[in-house]
């Protein structure tokens, strides 16, 4: 029995309708969640066409309300392109530090997400990297890093430069004092990991408490099965299968789906 594929696009334009599309519902998936924190928090997705661009949110709107539409069209050096861009060109610098960085070092990145949310914060707040204590944490065993600084609000190039340094070719990093970055090569498979190491970090935040009011220590899985584990269930595939679900549920909650109109036939 084989899985799904992911969708593929000979159409550029209908590529990038579906991404846009997609990253929209990332956004309202995660403010479902409470993965939102006033104003911080973005996700971006590589642009199809312009592979120096890429797509995020303007700076000040719910992730609950965000469409398609409201998306920003965004380069590498932080410009917002006029033509393609939604209403409000109000960018979040630490979005562009950040997620430039990002795009820029990692090629084979087509979507990043950082947000504060709750468990990693207080993980992070340990500067301790996630343990292979259950089968799902198992699947960042040796595939997210930890960035043990904290140098206030992401304002200038070399904070963003140092996070996309401290992540590498793994997939997800835990910000000290600060939050989480998760990257890979979808959209699915971003808002998946992402929302399990946010439930992972609350596992072992759990674990940790249990085991000392026990005067115990958690028990770690052998290093060999966590490695085993993780090519399992930590692989990109692996990570785009898992989060279809969260997709198929916000379609049948909102009733919308995916539908491309080629530009010629529009206002026909």
């Amino acid at each position: 029995m084989t899985i799904p594929a992911p969708l593929t696009f000979s159409d550029p334009l209908e590529h990038r309708a579906f991404l846009k599309f997609r990253l929209a519902q990332a956004y309202r998936i995660f403010g479902k969640y409470g993965y939102d924190e006033g104003v911080a928090g973005h996700i971006t997705v590589r642009d199809p066409i312009r592979s120096d661009c890429y797509w995020v949110n303007p700076w000040g709107v719910h992730f609950k309300l965000l469409q398609p539409e409201d998306l920003l069209l965004v380069d590498h050096e932080g410009t917002i392109q006029e033509n393609e861009s939604g209403p409000s060109r109000f960018l979040n610098r630490a979005a562009y530090m950040i997620h430039s960085a990002v795009h820029a070092a990692r090629p084979d990145v087509i979507c990043a997400a950082h947000s504060h949310t709750t468990y990693a914060k207080a993980l992070g707040v340990l500067g301790v990297p996630l343990d292979p204590i259950t089968q799902d944490s198992c699947a960042f065993y040796e595939d997210h890093a930890l960035y043990s600084e904290y140098r206030g609000v992401v304002s200038d190039p070399e904070e963003g430069l140092a996070i996309a340094s401290a992540l590498g070719s793994k997939k997800a990093v835990i910000l000290q004092n600060h939050g989480i970055l998760v990257a890979t090569k979808s959209i699915e498979s971003t808002v998946f990991f992402f929302h399990s190491l946010e439930k992972c970090c609350h596992v072992q935040m759990i674990a940790d408490q249990a085991a000392a009011v026990r005067g115990l220590r958690p028990r770690l899985i052998d290093p060999e099965k966590a490695a085993d584990t993780q090519r399992r269930l930590g692989s990109e595939m692996g990570g785009w299968f898992n989060g279809i679900p969260e997709f198929q549920l916000l379609e049948h909650e909102e009733g919308k789906r995916f539908e491309y109109v080629p530009a010629h036939e529009q206002n026909v």
